[in-house]
């Protein structure tokens, strides 16, 4: 009796589905929070997520800053940036409260205008708008990879609130980008 060819597909997982399933996990780990922290702090002294969330919202503002300092030396980019500075304002606004809570702004969104006016004159703008536009995406995709490496030391629902932002702050790097060009 002659023995059946072999397969031309090797038994058990392949190496998609390996390198899949390790991803995931590596994902639901830095999305879980570990039964050692908590988010309250302790003794008084503000807990490594309310210090994440601070800083998250500071980042946030100062990207607001960045973009008034564009808006101001380039208004014609205002229908490119102007939605974009919206949406950092409302990721400051997730991240907590924060400077950023005042009053509102003729792009919809709010910031204090002390806050704004002081962010926007400490930021050089280039005079060419495609390097503006340039240094805005540089500075939107440093700060959605600061994040994402911060996803690890932070809490569950703060973590996923981490990675949604840096995954809006690379799309907005991406629009940017493409803008300039």
């Amino acid at each position: 009796m002659p023995y059946p060819p072999p397969s031309r597909h090797p038994s058990g997982p392949r190496r998609r589905a390996l390198l899949a399933s390790v991803a995931g996990a590596a994902l639901l780990v830095g999305c879980t929070s570990r039964p050692d922290e908590s988010d309250g702090g302790t003794s008084g002294s503000p807990s490594l997520a309310e210090k994440a969330r601070a800083r998250a919202a500071r980042d946030s503002d100062d990207l607001v800053g960045r973009y008034d300092a564009v808006l101001a030396a380039h208004p014609v980019l205002a229908p490119v940036v102007g939605p974009l500075r919206a949406e950092a304002l409302r990721h400051a606004a997730a991240f907590g409260p924060g400077p950023s809570a005042g009053s509102p702004t003729p792009t919809g969104g709010t910031a204090s205008p002390s806050a704004s006016a002081s962010a926007s004159a400490s930021v050089s703008v280039p005079t060419n708008e495609r390097d503006a536009l340039a240094d805005l995406a540089a500075a939107e995709r440093a700060l959605a990879d600061r994040r994402a490496k911060a996803l690890l030391d932070v809490p569950g629902e703060l973590a996923r609130l981490l990675a949604s932002v840096a995954a809006a702050g690379a799309v907005h790097a991406y629009l940017l980008t493409e803008a300039a060009k």
